[in-house]
């Protein structure tokens, strides 16, 4: 065995070996390193896996909700039957823009922009949750620096319900940053096929906190949206919230009866037919912005998961 294998091969035996402490063997929540991985754990197992390492932006894939069930496409990163090859850049769930100063940092198809993890800052997990934390900065195709990101991505269960809270902080380190006005963006999962409101499989539906349903959604306001419908013969849903704090709240939406499912308050020319660039959103050298998610992955519709109840909860600090 070749050294490389066998370093490898000690990451995989003993995933704490990167520097930070191993949570306690009793603690509910588990977060396991590799050199291009994490894969956070409830109760033995998985529920995710942050990937951080020779990746056009970090990303989670895959994402299982209630009773483990996927809640993501498996394409790009896997191969599976009765999936769609469109949109290559739909990887999971991620963060990421199609026009930051002038740059696509949404798109892989063509010139575009990544997002390069530099360093974590907290692995954290214990009894009540985990915690990851980040610094990252934002590249464009000559990797000419843009801007960076400092994100926390906290996890953990209550009762049946998968809760993961996705903040990030966007920091003009390089200059000023304007995130454009574009559709292309941001806060986004790719749900899996059954999921969907249209495609050969899909049996699922769109529903927002006004009530308005399936692809009448994309473009409109609202504090939440959930995208629910069977997975392996169970109904399960993700709600994403959009938090009062957050600037424009509450968002555009631009969530896709084909599976795509995004938070972007950016794209107001689009959504909202307002004048070009009446949604760019400007950030001055030296100063940031903070944007604040979180995603439930619960059993059922929006009522079955208590979708609402969560949301209240979520913006008194209740839960």
């Amino acid at each position: 065995m070749s050294l490389k294998s066998l370093s490898l091969l000690a990451l995989a035996l003993f995933p704490f070996v990167l520097g930070h402490s191993a949570p306690s063997t009793n603690s509910r929540y588990q977060i396991l390193e590799t050199p291009e991985k994490l894969a956070l754990q409830i109760d033995g197992k998985l529920f995710t896996e942050y990937h951080f390492l020779n990746v056009p932006r970090p990303y989670c894939y895959p994402v299982l909700g209630f009773n483990d069930l996927p809640m993501t496409r498996n394409w790009p990163m896997k191969t599976t039957p009765d999936e769609e090859h469109d949109h290559p850049h739909h990887q999971g769930l991620w963060y990421a823009h199609g026009d930051v100063n002038g740059k696509d940092l949404w798109s892989v198809e063509k010139e575009f922009g990544t997002t390069i993890h530099k360093k974590f800052t907290k692995i954290e997990s214990s009894a009540t949750g985990g915690t990851i934390e980040s610094d990252n900065e934002w590249v464009d195709h000559e990797s000419k620096p843009l801007c960076s990101d400092h994100r926390k991505l906290a996890f953990k269960a209550i009762g049946h319900e998968k809760i993961l809270d996705f903040d990030v902080t966007i920091q003009a380190t390089h200059g000023d940053v304007t995130f454009g006005d574009t559709k292309e963006g941001s806060m986004a999962i790719r749900v899996t096929e059954t999921m969907r409101v249209k495609g050969k499989v899909a049996k699922g539906h769109i529903i927002n906190s006004e009530g308005v349903k399936d692809d009448q959604t994309w473009s409109k306001r609202a504090d939440w949206v959930d995208y629910f419908g069977p997975v392996e013969g169970t109904t399960v849903g993700v709600a994403m919230f959009d938090h009062p704090t957050n600037p424009r709240h509450p968002t555009t939406w631009h969530v896709r009866d084909y599976g795509l499912f995004a938070a972007n308050p950016f794209g107001l020319h689009d959504f909202e037919k307002k004048p070009k660039d009446a949604g760019k959103f400007l950030i001055k050298s030296g100063e940031t912005a903070t944007f604040r998610y979180r995603f439930v992955f619960h059993e059922g519709d929006e009522k079955q998961g208590h979708v609402a109840e969560h949301y209240k909860a979520y913006t008194t600090n209740a839960e």
